[in-house]
């Protein structure tokens, strides 16, 4: 998915990119969890960017673009997300009132930060990775696995169950299509692509991180 977001940055302007990655660590640390995003983008700048200075000062206004996205969401913070598991606030409560402030935490700092790229240029050669998953597979897997995370407050407004039921039932679809997507692929090019090859590489320690919380 990420591969996907990388293809598509086009500018190479610094300016223009502080602005196009922090609002993208913004929106998707409210879908992801701000830890998640946090370390993914930042990832994908060191990628990018060359510069240790530039890489620096990118990966502050992610820190601050993820804790503020993640702010307003009951999926986007592990603070929020207990307060929303244990019935002390509702997802549509939480987003109407941090919504507008969550975006000015982002946005003051961001117009000042900018001000410091304002015509610097970067150079950035995309790399063609060599990959068994055609665009429009990862396009798909994309917005569905975005489309399944917002599903989860649905389906607990909905239904009023657990939160982690429509998470396991998210997975599943999700399970079930990429099984099917890769169903008539050779077994050594389907496994890297397959849910239980994701699942071997969970960041146990952060799992325990919450678990401890």
């Amino acid at each position: 998915g990420f591969s996907v977001i990388t293809k598509k940055i086009k500018t190479r302007s610094k300016f223009r990119l502080l602005w196009l990655i922090s609002l993208i660590t913004f929106f998707l640390s409210a879908l992801l969890d701000n830890l998640t995003t946090a370390i993914v983008m930042t990832s994908l700048i060191g990628k990018i960017l060359d510069d240790k200075t530039d890489r620096l000062w990118f990966t502050g206004m992610i820190i601050i673009a993820a804790n503020a996205g993640g702010a307003f969401s009951p999926l986007g913070d592990v603070t929020t997300t207990m307060l929303w598991i244990g019935g002390q606030i509702t997802a549509k409560s939480i987003i109407m009132k941090l919504f507008l402030p969550s975006i000015a935490v982002c946005l003051v700092p961001l117009l000042i930060v900018s001000l410091k790229f304002k015509k610097q240029v970067f150079t950035f050669e995309s790399q063609n990775d060599k990959t068994l998953v055609n665009p429009r597979e990862s396009n798909f897997i994309l917005i569905l696995g975005i489309a399944l995370l917002l599903f989860v407050p649905f389906f607990k407004t909905v239904t009023h169950l657990p939160p982690f039921m429509g998470v396991l039932l998210s997975l599943s679809i999700l399970w079930i299509t990429v099984s099917i997507i890769h169903f008539n692929k050779p077994s050594e090019h389907r496994k890297p692509l397959t849910v239980t090859h994701a699942l071997e590489k969970i960041d146990t320690p952060s799992i325990l991180f919450f678990l401890g919380i």
